[in-house]
């Protein structure tokens, strides 16, 4: 039965319940449920995925309809239907769709042309835990999680303001992902919500399997060059939610625990959620520490090197950078060896179970660096080095951030190899090029706004930690 024949329904039960058995592929597929009931002397059809409905919820309403004495029509039932969510549409697209999504659609003689949708869909589910990657001293402990719905819910907890607006979109494709824009009406920026809308009616992505980061590449088609993050992220409700009332917009995709914050600037990394639970004065100095390791995280290890290099011109108070015992290997092999060695241990402590993975990390960065040392292939101040290099990566959540830091890191040491001093500048300015020219989901707000364009008040908010009640 071709697909493109049929757009809505036909009026004739028995060929609309043929087209949706096959459609929806019935006799292939084991979850996929054809239920029939018999309904003031006619015959019901319910088609429905099994794991998606609530159980006691369909119960109840087949108990209610089982005590109908008369037949009705579609829209008759969806009025006296005692449930919350009921539609009905003639759409046989949309019926295949909302099944596939979880609710149950529901045939019938007396229906003629429309079928009746409910709502009764239950996805499986983890409790909204505080999220790993991102903790907080004080404060709230719940988390996003996976289900769409609970997201926008634990949102709409926190602001209770009739400005406050989700706006649906659904991505099309093999998974038919759900997307939902929020945004505060009247404080967020009117063109670059119109630009998102754009860009997500637009996009006809094959799939969104991999939630975030397949949205993400869609709004943000840039070269693979820049590894600087375009998309500001956040598992905090409590953070979401402070960003709507400061006028950001808040993409949240199904089946990702990720909330993208747009627009996005490198100076919002500044900020997180934890500086906001401490008083002003707490607040400020702990941003301002994590804005000087991330600084020094990217140049301490071409510095050093590079004094290195000019050991001849150290004055005395520095000759303590030069290291009696440089190992078997060159400096520079000794760093780009260890920072692999990083990468390796933190691929091995993800793919270790829970339960020794915390062990593995400590004993075996202990166990493969005193070796090291031991054997003459590394110095120790190497290791000293590389360890502040590894702690400094933890400053921040974000870890696209940090992997961006540490490949601007490399560049900037090789560039140091290769051409001493003219590298290090060299390499700066590259570091400062790949900011600055880093693309954005609009391109009305540059990467290094409030530097560029200059807006001191908002800068000077970015480094100094306001009144709590100023967030938001």
């Amino acid at each position: 039965m071709k697909e493109s024949i049929f757009k809505t329904l036909s009026g004739d039960y028995n060929l609309d319940t043929l087209i949706l058995r096959e459609r929806l592929r019935v006799s292939e597929s084991f979850d996929m449920i054809e239920r029939h009931l018999t309904v003031a002397g006619e015959d019901y059809c319910f088609f429905y995925v099994d794991g998606f409905t609530k159980d006691a919820e369909m119960l109840r309403i087949m108990q209610y309809l089982l005590s109908l004495k008369e037949k009705k029509t579609a829209d008759e039932l969806t009025r006296i239907m005692p449930y919350v969510e009921v539609e009905k549409t003639s759409d046989i697209s949309k019926l295949i769709h909302s099944v596939l999504s979880g609710q149950t659609a529901i045939l019938a003689e007396s229906f003629g042309m429309e079928a009746v949708l409910l709502d009764v869909r239950t996805y499986p589910a983890r409790s909204t835990e505080e999220p790993e990657s991102d903790r907080v001293m004080q404060g709230a402990r719940d988390g996003f999680v996976e289900t769409l719905i609970f997201n926008t819910a634990l949102i709409r907890r926190r602001i209770r303001d009739e400005r406050l607006t989700m706006e649906h979109f659904n991505m099309g494709g093999a998974s038919g992902t759900d997307v939902v824009v929020c945004y505060m009406d009247g404080a967020c920026d009117v063109e670059m919500l119109e630009d998102i809308r754009e860009k997500l009616r637009r996009a006809k992505p094959r799939s969104l399997t991999l939630g975030y980061q397949s949205l993400a590449e869609t709004l943000i088609r840039s070269g693979w060059y820049n590894p600087f993050p375009k998309i500001r992220t956040t598992e905090r409700p409590d953070a979401a939610a402070a960003q709507l009332l400061e006028g950001s917009i808040i993409v949240l995709c199904d089946t990702s625990p990720l909330a993208m914050i747009l627009p996005t600037s490198i100076f919002d990394y500044l900020e997180e959620t934890g500086d906001f639970y401490f008083p002003p004065l707490t607040g400020t100095y702990l941003r301002l520490v994590r804005v000087l390791i991330l600084l020094l995280s990217v140049v301490i290890t071409p510095l050093w090197y590079l004094a290195i290099e000019y050991s001849d011109i150290l004055p005395p108070v520095l000759r303590f950078l030069i290291p009696e015992d440089s190992g078997a290997l060159p400096i520079i092999l000794q760093l780009l060896l260890v920072e692999l060695a990083i990468d390796g241990l933190k691929i091995a402590s993800m793919n270790t179970p829970d339960i020794l993975s915390n062990s593995l990390s400590v004993v075996g960065a202990l166990i493969l660096g005193d070796f090291a040392v031991d054997v003459g292939w590394l110095c120790g101040d190497v290791i000293l080095y590389m360890a502040f290099v590894a702690i400094a990566n933890f400053a921040q959540q974000n870890h696209e951030l940090g992997y961006a830091f540490k490949f601007m890191r490399v560049l900037i040491l090789i560039l140091v190899y290769a051409f001493k001093v003219w590298g290090f500048l060299a390499g700066l300015i590259l570091f400062c090029i790949a900011i600055a020219t880093n693309k954005t989901v609009s391109g009305k707000q540059r990467y290094l706004y409030p530097l560029i364009p200059f807006n001191k008040k908002a800068l000077a908010k970015l480094f100094i930690r306001h009144k709590k009640s100023d967030f938001g």
